[in-house]
């Protein structure tokens, strides 16, 4: 893939309906930055579980999860995958993907024009995260580290994926097994490059209240210790599955100058 710009680049906003301060929030920083966007009206999880819950596999979820699957998860989930749905059939070649809690940093125009010229050397890149551990570099893009991660790498607010790609995992997404950045971790199941660009140039501020996990996370209820013991090996063994991808397709070592 050639290098791409601002000019190749489809923006959407992922917003539920009834949070408009955020969407005046994110329009705010979008259009001070000069970034003209599409909103995608978010999947609500509550109000439309009785469609959703039909394409969970509510026993997997608990197994690979630790807890029961929830209405914002489903949600969160069903908003993403419809939103690649969408890309894969626009005439950009890759697509920016935000959730309606991001704050940009003052370089968040230089990495993400330093990512678009290197978009030969990532599927999905992300600038943020929640977690990011074990990172491999893979070389730098600007100033930046493009980093490939053994250990969870994990949020999805603010992220790059290319329009193939993104068609390619909608279509192999369900049922729902697991959250979804989760399931995008999962890189070595459905194939892609999924890599991170540090130092990150964004973050998320809910303000403690998520349409997700709820106000100081009193949605998230964890099964206890013993029943999570099969979410415990997986974690361990994917661990070891992120690893032999990335062994196999060599990005376990420096590529790029």
């Amino acid at each position: 893939m050639a290098e791409l710009t601002r000019a190749d680049l489809g923006i959407w906003l992922i917003n539920l309906d009834r949070d408009r301060a955020r969407l005046a929030a994110m329009h705010q920083q979008l259009d001070a930055m000069g970034l003209a966007y599409t909103r995608f009206a978010a999947i609500d999880g509550t109000a439309q579980a009785d469609t959703l819950m039909p394409r969970v596999d509510a026993a997997a979820y608990a197994r690979n999860m630790g807890q029961a699957v929830s209405a914002g998860h489903m949600g969160c989930y069903a908003s993403h995958v419809a939103v690649w749905e969408q890309v894969a059939q626009a005439p950009q070649p890759v697509a920016l993907i935000l959730e309606d809690d991001v704050v940009f940093h003052d370089d968040f125009l230089e990495s993400l024009d330093a990512a678009l010229a290197g978009a030969a050397a990532w599927d999905t890149l992300r600038f943020n995260c929640i977690r990011a551990k074990w990172p491999v570099c893979q070389g730098h893009l600007g100033r930046y580290r493009l980093n490939a991660y053994i250990g969870p790498f994990t949020g999805n607010a603010t992220y790059l994926v290319k329009r193939d790609v993104a068609g390619r995992l909608a279509a192999g997404f369900w049922p729902q097994t697991r959250a979804h950045d989760h399931e995008m971790n999962r890189f070595f199941h459905h194939d892609f490059r999924q890599f991170g660009l540090e130092p990150f140039s964004s973050h998320v501020d809910d303000g403690g209240v998520s349409t997700i996990t709820g106000t100081g996370f009193d949605r998230v209820r964890k099964f206890p210790w013993y029943r999570r013991l099969p979410h415990y090996r997986l974690k361990a063994a994917n661990y070891f599955r992120r690893a032999w991808w990335l062994a196999r397709n060599g990005f376990l070592r420096r590529r790029l100058g």
